[in-house]
């Protein structure tokens, strides 16, 4: 057994205890050894290799708090997925894409930096991966950062107006009221970085559009910044539309989640077939998230892994089904 005591500042051992203790209750559950915060004395206790770990991703968080970092339970995904790849905490959590009044968006995980930097160096990204990983709001954050820099001149967001459930028709209203629902992830986000009168003045002046993706056919959308989200509910044909709306100095992300697709079971996915069409293609980036990257409530990633893991196990039983049943057409 080994032992490791930590004096730490008043102010560092306030923010290792979190607002309820929630930071230390997840120091407790993740750190592969025994942790006590007495007064501002940490004690690690456990197997030398545990409590050698441990005081690596506690002396990680000891640098984020001296940096002017305040922790939260979601913090200490960050640092031990950048520990596990090599990488200082740091490099990810102070990449700020924007920042405005008291929001301050930056990557919270070493996939999300991956993409963050993608988009930046690429012409085209596509986020792909589960709900809850930050594909949509941090594309939205690296757009409204590109407007206010002066990169681009505008910023265009549509999504397919495909949903479970419903159709547009069955929807009241005119069409404005009608696409309204299945935008309105992207209006959030937008007022989520931006002051609403900001956002409306853009709006009537045209520097954002937000739109059905069938809204963009026959148009070539230059000096933009375009993001087109729940791209899982696009066809082949329809994304291919999309690309090739590409005009001069903009730039594109496509986000969405394969395991979500709401179309028709006899029609395929464009986000699906798009990676084996455009692999090879310079200047396209493919960032694949996971479970891991999931930055909601702690639940929702335990959520997305058991709804991946049943959709494993169903594939395996119809592959063994089909099998089986070419086994017996052949006897």
């Amino acid at each position: 057994m080994a032992r490791r005591q930590l004096t730490l500042d008043n102010d560092v051992a306030a923010e290792l205890a979190g607002s309820g203790d929630a930071v230390l209750r997840e120091l407790e559950e993740r750190l592969p050894c025994d942790v006590f915060l007495r007064g501002n004395v940490l004690t690690l206790d456990g197997d030398e290799g545990d409590v050698a770990e441990a005081a690596a991703v506690v002396d990680e968080l000891i640098g984020l708090v001296e940096r002017g970092h305040e922790l939260s339970p979601s913090t200490l995904d960050a640092v031990a997925g950048a520990l596990d790849a090599g990488q200082p905490s740091a490099a990810i959590l102070e990449d700020v894409i924007w920042a405005h009044r008291n929001v301050r968006i930056a990557p919270r995980t070493v996939n999300q930096k991956r993409y963050v930097d993608s988009v930046r160096k690429h012409t085209i990204t596509f986020g792909i991966g589960p709900a809850g990983t930050g594909k949509t709001f941090l594309a939205v954050a690296m757009a409204v950062a590109a407007l206010e820099d002066r990169e681009v001149s505008r910023i265009i967001l549509t999504r397919p107006a495909v949903e479970a459930g419903e159709r547009l028709g069955f929807l009241p209203g005119d069409i404005q009221a009608k696409v309204d629902p299945y935008l309105r992830p992207l209006f959030d986000a937008l007022y989520d970085m931006l002051d609403p009168e900001r956002v409306s003045t853009y709006f009537d002046r045209g520097v954002i559009e937000v739109a059905p993706l069938a809204f963009m056919r026959g148009r070539t959308l230059n000096d933009s910044f375009v993001i087109l989200d729940e791209a899982q509910n696009t066809s082949p044909e329809q994304m291919k539309m999309f690309l090739t709306r590409l005009g001069y100095g903009s730039k594109m992300v496509v986000t969405g989640d394969i395991t979500q697709v709401d179309l028709p079971r006899d029609q395929r996915s464009g986000l699906v077939v798009v990676g084996d069409i455009l692999h090879e293609v310079s200047d396209i980036a493919f960032v694949r998230f996971r479970s891991q990257d999931v930055v909601r409530h702690e639940l929702v990633q335990r959520i997305v892994a058991a709804y991946g893991a049943y959709e494993r196990e169903r594939r395996r039983d119809d592959e063994g089904r089909d099998e089986n049943e070419g086994r017996d057409e052949g006897d």
